[in-house]
C-alpha cells in the first residue's frame, strides 16, 4: 500500500473526495494588514489586496491531521489571518464532527516574520501549557501546516513571549532550527488530501491524484482515471491526474480517491471523500 502526500496544486493524497458549494477565492499567499501587537519585532511583509482569501487551518481528528479551510476578507497578511483562525479552534460544526484541536485555548498569536522560506512565529507562553508528548507535538504540527500552505513558507521558527524557544515544553522537544511539514509527515492519515479542498468549486478537468472517481449529484460515476504515486511503500510520494467530467448544470459532487484494492475484497481500504461543487 502507498502512502502519498500531495505537494502540488490541484493534487491531493491518495484519499476519496467530496465537494460542497463555496464562494471562497483561491489567491496566492500576500499579506494581510498590520501584525498583531505584543512582544515581538518581527512583522509580516505586506503585498498587493486580493478580493477574497480561502486559507487552510488544520485540526486533528482522533489522532491524524485534517485540512479545513477558511474564507477571509480582503486582507494583506494572510499569515496572520491563518493564524488566528487556527488559534480560534473548530467551529461548532466541526466539533461535532469530530475535529479537535491541541493548541490550549487563550493562546494568542503576538506576531510573524517571513524571511528566505521561514517563517517565525511568536506565540504566548499558553501555547506550551499542558498535555503530553503527543498534544505537544500536534500543536507543532498544526501550527507548521497551517503556515506552510504559504509559497513563501517552507519551513518555521518559533518564539514563546518574544523569545526564540530553543526547547519546547518538559516534554524536551528541541525547537532550535526551522521545521518543516517532513518532520510530522507521521501525523497525516495514509490518505491525505491537498487539493481540491472542501466545498470548492471545480470545472472540467479537475485535477486530482490516485485512484480517482468523480460522482454527480446523484451518486452516479462521471469520470474514473488511475495514476501512480512517485513513492513506493513504507514512504510518501506525489502523485497527480486530470480526471475529465460533464455536467449540464452547476451541481453538488464528490471526488472519491483511494488505494489500490490489493487484497481484491471490493472495496479499497483507505477511502476519502471530499464534497465540491461540479460546474459545467
Amino acid at each position: 500500500m502507498k502512502k502519498l502526500l500531495a505537494l502540488a496544486s490541484l493534487a491531493v493524497l491518495g484519499g476519496t473526495l467530496g465537494f460542497v458549494a463555496s464562494g471562497c477565492g483561491s489567491e496566492k499567499a500576500v499579506s494581510l494588514g498590520p501584525p498583531a501587537t505584543g512582544s515581538t519585532s518581527v512583522t509580516e511583509p505586506t503585498g498587493t489586496v486580493p478580493t477574497s482569501v480561502s486559507l487552510e487551518v488544520w485540526f486533528l481528528q482522533g489522532e491524524q491531521l485534517v485540512r479545513q479551510t477558511r474564507s477571509h476578507e480582503a486582507t494583506r497578511l494572510v499569515a496572520t489571518a491563518a493564524i488566528k483562525a487556527l488559534l480560534a479552534g473548530p467551529s461548532p460544526a466541526e466539533l461535532a464532527g469530530g475535529l479537535r484541536t491541541s493548541v490550549p485555548a487563550g493562546t494568542k498569536l503576538l506576531g510573524i516574520a517571513i524571511k528566505k522560506g521561514v517563517a517565525t512565529v511568536d506565540l504566548t507562553s499558553q501555547y506550551q501549557s499542558g498535555g503530553g508528548s503527543l498534544s505537544m507535538k500536534a500543536r507543532l504540527a498544526q501550527v507548521v501546516y497551517t503556515l506552510t500552505q504559504f509559497p513563501t513558507v517552507r519551513a518555521v521558527l518559533f518564539h514563546l513571549d518574544g523569545e526564540p524557544v530553543n526547547v519546547f515544553s518538559g516534554e524536551g522537544i528541541v525547537l532550535d532550527h526551522p521545521v518543516g511539514r517532513a518532520d510530522y509527515e507521521d501525523l497525516l492519515p495514509v490518505i491525505a488530501v491537498d487539493k481540491p479542498a472542501e466545498g470548492e468549486r471545480v470545472t472540467s478537468p479537475v485535477r486530482v491524484s490516485g485512484t480517482v472517481k468523480v460522482l454527480d449529484e446523484n451518486g452516479h460515476v462521471l469520470g474514473k482515471t488511475f495514476t501512480t504515486a512517485t513513492c513506493g511503500t513504507g514512504c510518501r510520494g506525489t502523485y497527480a491526474v486530470p480526471v475529465s467530467f460533464q455536467v449540464a448544470h452547476e451541481q453538488p459532487g464528490t471526488i472519491v480517491v483511494s488505494d489500490d484494492d490489493a487484497a481484491g475484497t471490493g472495496t479499497p481500504p483507505h477511502q476519502v471523500r471530499i464534497k465540491v461543487v461540479l460546474v459545467p
